[in-house]
């Protein structure tokens, strides 16, 4: 009996390759309008994303993002005036720093 070790035993798992190119992922449709109205923006009330540029499921998209990696913030502010009412408990969203990945997002953690 031999204690070789099967495979290539030179070579670390693929988790241990960190020299690869780390590019966040494609986005498309909504989840796409939602990230480029956060990095163009910064901070962007739910209501705004619902009322006025027609992405009727605002956090659908958000937690769609986040497990796509995005380190999206949200901030619940307790009151807004939008389009002349007092709102309460308002979302607002942002990107963290870095944007992407998110802390934990490559080693399995998921945002």
């Amino acid at each position: 009996m031999t204690d070789k070790k099967k495979g290539h035993p030179n070579e670390g798992s693929p988790k241990d390759d960190f020299s690869r190119d780390h590019r966040p992922p494609a986005v498309t449709g909504q989840c796409a309008e939602v990230l480029e109205l956060l990095r163009c923006e910064g901070a962007v009330l739910s209501f705004r994303m619902t009322a006025e540029l027609a992405i009727p499921e605002a956090a659908a998209r958000i937690h769609d993002l986040r497990a796509l990696g995005f380190h999206v913030q949200t901030t619940i502010l307790p009151e807004v005036e939008f389009r002349g009412r007092i709102r309460r408990n308002v979302a607002l969203y942002s990107l963290g720093v870095p944007s992407w990945p998110a802390p934990g997002f490559m080693e399995g953690g998921g945002a």
